[in-house]
C-alpha cells in the first residue's frame, strides 16, 4: 500500500507539473505576408524554425503565410491586413507600408545586410530545345516570340522583368530611346499580364501559352522541375540585382507582443541552416554563415543595381510605375 500511496504522490506531482508548464507556455502565432513564388522556400524555413523556438522558449508556435503579388500584398498590409512581418519582392513595396506609417524608419538596417538574406535576378524559361533560340534579351523581341510575364502593376516579378529588360539595353550600349522602343516590343509581344509570378507561371507552363517566361531565378527552377524535360533555363548575359528584403510590422507586433517571436524568425534565416534552405531552394544566399557546400551553386551572371539606370529604387518607382510614366506609356502603344 505504501508503494501503490508513493505511485500515487509521484504521479500527482508529475501531472500537476506538467499542468503547470503547459499553463506557463504561451500559443503565439505569426503572419508572414510574402510575394508570390516563395511558398515552397517559407514552407521549409517555417518547418526548420518551428521546433527550434519551441525547443528554445517553451512555447508553441505557428505560422501563417500570405501569398499574392508584391505591391498588391503591401497594399493589403496598409489597408489592415494584420502581418508580423512581410518577406516582399521589393523594398519599395516595403517601404510603402513604413510611409503609412506601419514600420518604423530605418527598417532596412534592422537586419544583416541590409535586411537582405538572400538576393536573385531574372531569367528566362523556354520550351524544350529552345526552338525560338532565345539565348540573350535581344532574342525575346524578335518577331513571332510570344513573352510571358506578370504585370508590373501588381507584380514584383513584373516589375524587375521590365527594369532588367530596361536595364540590359543600356548596359550594351543603347539609349534610353532604344529601351522604350524595346519595351514596346516586348508588351507588344506579351498576349497576357498575370497579377503575380505563380500565376505566369501556370499560363506558361502548365497553359502552354507562350516561347518564354521571364521570372524569378528561383520560380524558373521549380518550373522546370515540375515540366520534367519540356522545359529549359536560360541565362542571359546580363539581368537585374533583385533584393527581397525582410521587415518587422512594427505597429503589428507591438499590438500583438510578437516582436520577440518575430525577431528570432528573421535572424534564423542568417543562420547556417537558414542559409542553406535559402540555397536549396534557388536564391542566392547573402551570410558569411551560409555553408560553403552552397555557395556558388548558381550559376555566375552580369549582375547590375538598381542604381545603374535609376538613382534609387524610389526614382525608379516614379520613373517607370507612377501614373502615366514609362510602363502606361509603352504598354499604350503596344496595344
Amino acid at each position: 500500500m505504501k508503494i501503490i500511496r508513493h505511485s500515487r504522490v509521484l504521479l500527482a506531482l508529475v501531472v500537476g507539473g506538467w499542468l503547470a508548464s503547459t499553463a506557463q507556455a504561451k500559443q503565439i502565432e505569426l503572419l508572414n505576408v510574402s510575394y508570390d513564388p516563395t511558398r515552397e522556400l517559407w514552407r521549409e524555413i517555417n518547418g526548420a524554425f518551428i521546433p527550434f523556438y519551441e525547443k528554445q522558449s517553451g512555447d508553441r508556435l505557428s505560422i501563417k503565410m500570405s501569398h499574392g503579388g508584391s505591391s498588391s500584398q503591401a497594399r493589403a498590409v496598409i489597408d489592415g491586413l494584420d502581418a508580423d512581418v512581410v518577406s516582399l519582392a521589393m523594398g519599395i513595396d516595403t517601404d510603402a507600408i513604413r510611409k503609412a506609417g506601419l514600420i518604423e524608419p530605418g527598417w532596412e538596417g534592422e537586419f544583416p545586410n541590409r535586411s537582405l538574406p538572400y538576393v536573385s535576378t531574372i531569367v528566362f524559361v523556354v520550351r524544350k530545345g529552345n526552338p525560338k533560340q532565345i539565348h540573350d534579351w535581344p532574342d525575346i523581341a524578335k518577331a513571332g516570340v510570344e513573352i510571358i510575364t506578370p504585370s508590373p502593376k501588381t507584380s514584383g516579378n513584373g516589375k524587375l522583368a521590365l527594369l532588367a529588360a530596361w536595364g540590359a539595353i543600356l548596359q550594351a550600349g543603347g539609349s534610353e530611346a532604344d529601351a522604350r522602343s524595346f519595351l514596346s516590343k516586348l508588351y507588344r509581344q506579351t498576349p497576357v499580364l498575370d497579377t503575380g509570378a505563380r500565376g505566369a507561371t501556370t499560363t506558361f507552363a502548365q497553359k502552354g501559352i507562350g516561347d518564354v517566361h521571364l521570372t524569378w531565378e528561383n520560380e524558373a527552377y521549380l518550373e522546370v522541375e515540375e515540366a520534367r524535360g519540356e522545359l529549359e533555363i536560360v541565362y542571359p548575359k546580363v539581368s537585374i540585382l533583385a533584393e527581397p528584403q525582410v521587415a518587422i510590422v512594427d505597429a503589428n507586433v507591438r499590438r500583438t507582443a510578437t516582436r520577440e517571436v518575430a525577431e528570432a524568425y528573421l535572424r534564423f534565416l542568417y543562420s547556417p541552416e537558414g542559409q542553406a534552405i535559402i540555397a536549396k531552394h534557388h536564391y542566392r544566399p547573402t551570410s558569411a554563415t551560409a555553408p560553403l557546400s552552397v555557395v556558388g551553386q548558381l550559376p555566375a551572371i552580369e549582375l547590375f543595381p538598381i542604381t545603374a539606370i535609376a538613382p534609387s529604387w524610389e526614382d525608379a518607382f516614379e520613373k517607370f510605375f507612377g501614373t502615366g510614366k514609362v510602363f502606361d506609356s509603352v504598354y499604350l502603344q503596344a496595344q
